[in-house]
């Protein structure tokens, strides 16, 4: 992290945010254009429709191929998902060549497990790690061995559902818990004198995770920039770790059929 305490540094020498506030987002290529022929085309689609000659930061959104099409999430006639067979270690040599071609500063995935990050890494002529590996993490999931693994090799997890996600009725179950409402947190949050949402996102922070506090209120984007204005204690650091449940409110179990499917690994 820089002498400002916002920004880190990626294994390329790019930076990114620390925290990731108000509608910052990496771009992301879509499970449908995973075949390697289609990469470089969904992202110049991208760029025409941004207005941009190249993005900072592209990122593989899941490691389970889908069929291809215009149609994101695809389904047969009984409404299971249509998957693809594509390896996305072919999707990740059509990142690299999308980066030498100036498209894109940085590339990284989204939601892998560390198995399946051991494959990008271990492939044969491998040209660039992935710089992240952007995963739900939270109080209730704090992804301790994936944290672990990702800083052995130098890829930063960036977390979203930092504060618990924004709940949308079609992702997430309505009756789960909401981490902004824990007694532990609230407790924590009135001992530091700060906001519960303050003190989750200093928690991940802490602990060398860029939350993404997406954010569209220009009241909570200032509060959350606050974030770099404290720092939790060590007693208050171990009270948060004890939170953790391994709690998932986005798991994605329409994937669960599928070989590739991310969770069903401890990490």
């Amino acid at each position: 992290m820089s002498s400002k305490q916002q920004f880190v540094k990626l294994n390329d020498g790019h930076f990114i945010p620390a925290l990731g506030f108000g509608t910052y987002k990496p771009q992301e290529l879509w499970c449908t254009f995973f075949r390697p022929e289609l990469v470089q085309p969904a992202l110049e689609k991208s760029l025409k429709k941004l207005q941009l000659d190249y993005v900072d930061l592209y990122i593989m959104h899941y490691p389970v191929p889908m069929k291809p099409g215009d149609i994101d999430y695809p389904v047969d006639e009984k409404g299971k998902l249509l998957l693809d067979t594509v390896d996305f270690c072919a999707t990740w040599e059509a990142l690299e060549k999308c980066k030498d071609a100036g498209l894109v500063k940085s590339i990284g995935v989204s939601n892998f497990n560390h198995k399946q990050l051991e494959r990008i890494l271990n492939k044969p002529g491998l040209k660039y790690k992935p710089v992240c590996n952007q995963v739900e993490c939270h109080l209730y999931l704090n992804q301790s061995k994936l944290l672990d693994y990702c800083k052995s090799k130098d890829i930063v997890l960036v977390a979203y559902g930092a504060l618990g996600t924004q709940r949308y009725k079609e992702w997430v179950d309505q009756n789960s818990p909401v981490l902004l409402h824990d007694p532990v947190l609230c407790d924590v949050a009135k001992k530091n004198n700060r906001s519960p949402a303050l003190i989750a996102l200093r928690y991940l922070l802490q602990r060398g995770v860029v939350p993404l506090a997406q954010s569209f209120k220009e009241n909570e984007m200032k509060e959350n920039l606050q974030v770099f204005e404290f720092q939790l204690s060590s007693e208050d650091m171990k009270t948060l770790d004890g939170l953790n449940k391994n709690f998932r409110y986005l798991a994605a179990e329409f994937f669960i059929d599928h070989p590739e499917y991310p969770y069903s690994e401890e990490y």
